[in-house]
């Protein structure tokens, strides 16, 4: 890449982007009055004559609450909230949204209150500004990934109160996204990620495709920033020389459409940035390599027009066969209705057309925005369009009802918000449109239809012949699901077949619900046996106030979810004892006297049975090893390199011959599959408690993952980073790709505690095309 500053890319981007942006950024502007008029200029274009004093309203207000504030750029505060609204103008949202917009951050960042807003606003106003502000940040920090899913549901039951709640957030993030430059590079970072794996599917899953495509853009320029701006300079090298092309093109089509007496505007116009980087990457190419960079848009007046003037494109240009596509017949999920089609130019090269009328072309730069003022105005038609948008969100509210594990909820989340920028449209036998995401099954499609088709299904055709279950569903597939009331129901393996998330979580909810009970049975079994060999009262510690922290820890909504849990083998029914006491202890804290002191130092002094904790606090002193054996603080030990134990592990002492104790965590594949004459020689273990408090100046302990992911370029590197970042040191790499180009990469590395290795193995997690993590349990 030639050397040039910052100031020469942002001019870069500008001439190459501003044609195309679909919402004009806002300029830095000194005076918010000069943004303001801005603002209601951009309001009376379509609101000429309505009463829109509740804006003004609402800007003075803001800019008195902000007045004494500045953003991080040094400009005023004000100017952050203008911009917000300004970008809802260019949406065309009805005035309370804007007002909302103007006011999103008083109640979060200043003095005004709730109840102040809906006393001088209305309600309506102050139920949008609270649904905003309730939302705050959606942190993808994995540590709390319990944070995480309790903003995310939040996000979507606001979004079922009103939809305009999100519309709002997402311009609030789309200006904090073009003022990024002022954040630090790691929260640069932290902000994209976030906004590429939550709000810029978000916009798409709403049809917005103004504020998605801008998002997708800024996302990329930070986290890859060498590769945008190699693109963009590369892109301005090449711009009059194409420019002038799809110009020529324009031209010729235009004449074409015109000659077939068909009314019509045609356009052209440039793919933005990361869909550029993302057929690059995925295809492997160069950008030299990919010639479909622009994209000829014809607008019509009615849907007739459409086919006909496709007839007429096909007539004058060759079409590539496969590259056709009628989203007018079978829109996408987002309502998104155009017809697709690539043709070979006249010098040979590739281009696309996209032919639709002009409320298809409103539809898809607005989305659901743009029938937000039909919806003031009563018309049936439109609201049941948005209804049809909104019931992927109906579908997403269903499962965070269902599910009790918010880290599942989290990754089916992710994956549905994007698995379905690509699907498949398929039929029921009674000729029904289904769309699916890419690659998905008949199993995909049997729960789509209803939980209970996919509960029964033993088999499926696919156009009249008997298919194999994992079979990959086409285009126009027209699928029959064969039932029986014989079935036992879902496989597990079906988890690994299915691509769908509402699949996925079907399957999890009816393996959960046919096992809970016996599982929430096991588990208070597991639970008191574990409190009894720690000569605990479980009477005692398992109140709803102890029960809440470990409700919170683990992202449970109820304890008979915690009980199921440990049943199932998924919880360790040591760490609920662990946290509950912990809590018991925080609330009733040991003083100690002298008296207290002396009595526990007598040998003959008798044993207080109501305070027991305060001989073992007079008593305890440090291991050396940091293992207490049976209450024995210097026995001699050593840890298993079978499965490296970490503090937070639960633990077991192995009694060997000769060499002392042995420590292996409780999930060591020796250790459950130990015969049962060796198991006498099992003792209780437990770490001395500093190692598992948060001290910077630490032991460090070995421990091993395996990590499963689809083999690509760049791989090792992306996790490696992971480890270089946080200064861990890695001990041993071994990595091996098998014939399916599935990886298999074996870590062994010194960490302080459990907690420092789940972090890491959350952040490797989030690494694209990363399968599982799994820790070594023995061999």
């Amino acid at each position: 890449m030639s050397d040039v500053t910052s100031k020469d890319f942002e001019k870069l981007e500008e001439k190459i982007s501003k044609p195309n942006r679909s919402i004009v950024a806002t300029h830095d502007f000194e005076n918010p009055e000069d943004l303001y008029k801005e603002l209601i200029d951009k309001v009376r274009k379509y609101h000429p004559n309505g009463d829109i004093s509740i804006i003004e309203k609402a800007y003075k207000l803001a800019k008195e609450a902000h007045k004494d504030q500045k953003r991080k750029s040094g400009e005023p505060y004000i100017i952050h909230p203008l911009s917000v609204a300004t970008i809802l103008a260019d949406l065309e949202m009805d005035k309370e949204s804007i007002a909302a917009g103007l006011l999103h951050d008083v109640v979060e960042d200043t003095d005004v209150t709730r109840e102040q807003i809906a006393s001088e606003f209305g309600e309506e106003i102050a139920e949008l500004v609270d649904g905003v502000t309730k939302l705050g940040q959606v942190p993808l920090d994995a540590d709390k990934v319990e944070v995480q899913a309790e903003n995310l549901r939040k996000m979507f039951l606001a979004m079922a109160k009103d939809i305009r709640v999100i519309i709002i957030k997402l311009a609030d993030r789309l200006h904090n996204m073009r003022t990024l430059k002022y954040m630090t590079p790691a929260k640069q970072k932290e902000k994209a990620r976030e906004t590429i794996e939550i709000y810029s599917p978000l916009a798409q899953r709403l049809g917005i495709s103004r504020i998605k495509i801008e998002l997708d853009d800024l996302s990329l320029k930070y986290l890859e920033p060498e590769a945008y701006y190699d693109l963009v300079e590369q892109i301005a090298q090449r711009k009059s020389e194409r420019d002038a092309y799809v110009q020529r093109l324009v031209n010729d089509v235009k004449k074409y459409i015109s000659d077939a007496d068909i009314t019509a505007t045609v356009e052209g116009r440039a793919k933005h940035f990361f869909s550029i980087y993302k057929k690059m990457v995925n295809q492997h190419k160069t950008l030299d390599q990919i010639y479909d960079l622009f994209a000829i848009r014809i607008i019509v007046d009615n849907v007739k027009d459409c086919y006909a003037a496709l007839g007429v494109i096909h007539e004058n240009y060759k079409p590539i066969p496969g590259r056709f596509k009628d989203y007018i017949a079978m829109p996408k999920p987002n309502m998104y209705q155009s017809l697709h089609t690539t043709l070979i130019g006249p010098n040979g090269t590739p281009f696309e057309i996209q032919i639709r009328t002009w409320e298809m072309h409103r539809t898809s730069e607005y989305g659901i925005a743009a029938h937000w003022k039909y919806k003031e105005s009563g018309e049936g038609a439109t609201i049941n369009r948005e209804e049809a948008k909104l019931s992927w969100l109906r579908q997403i509210l269903e499962w965070q009802r269902d599910m009790s594990d918010n880290r599942e909820f989290v990754s089916l989340l992710k994956n549905d918000l994007n698995l379905f920028s690509d699907t498949v449209f398929c039929f029921t036998p009674r000729g029904d449109v289904k769309n699916l995401p890419a690659g998905s099954t008949p199993i995909d499609f049997a729960y789509n239809i209803h939980s209970a088709v996919g509960n029964k299904m033993v088999g499926a055709k696919v156009n009249g012949k008997l298919v194999p279950i994992d079979y990959k569903i086409k285009n126009g597939d027209r699928i029959d699901i064969i039932t029986s009331q014989n079935s036992r129901g879902p496989s597990r393996d079906w988890l690994n077949i299915v691509k769908s998330a509402q699949a996925k979580s079907k399957i999890n909810q009816w393996f959960r619900s046919i096992t809970k009970d016996e599982n929430i049975q096991k588990g208070q079994e597991l639970l008191v046996e574990n409190a009894k060999s720690k000569g605990i009262e479980l009477s005692v510690i398992n109140k709803p106030k102890y029960q809440e922290r470990v409700l919170r820890r683990y992202g449970f909504h109820d304890w008979n979810s915690v009980l199921a849990s440990i049943g199932q083998g998924s919880l360790k029914e040591g760490a609920v004892i662990n946290k509950m006491e912990d809590g018991y202890k925080k609330d009733h804290p040991l003083t100690l006297t002298d008296e207290d002191i002396l009595e526990a130092h007598n040998p003959d002094a008798p044993v207080d049975h109501e305070h027991p904790q305060v001989e073992e606090k007079v008593k305890k002193k440090k291991s050396k090893s940091g293992i207490i054996v049976n209450g024995l603080y210097d026995a001699s030990v050593r840890f298993s390199k079978c499965c490296n134990p970490v503090p937070g592990d639960e633990i077991v002492g192995f009694v060997t011959r000769g060499r002392g104790v042995s420590i292996h965590r409780t999930d060591c594949i020796n250790i459950i599959n130990m015969p049962e004459s060796d198991k006498s020689r099992l003792i209780e273990a437990e770490w001395q408690p500093e190692l598992l408090e948060d001290k910077k100046e630490k032991e460090s302990f070995l421990a091993e993952i395996h990590i499963y992911g689809h083999n690509r370029t760049g791989l090792l590197v992306d996790i490696t980073k992971i480890f270089t970042e946080r200064e861990i040191d890695i001990r041993s790499i071994h990595s091996k790709t098998s014939k399916q180009g599935i990886a298999t990469i074996d870590l062994s590395f010194l960490v302080k505690n459990r907690s420092e290795l789940d972090d890491i193995c959350s952040k490797i997690r989030q690494i694209e095309s990363i399968i599982d993590i799994q820790r070594a349990s023995g061999r």
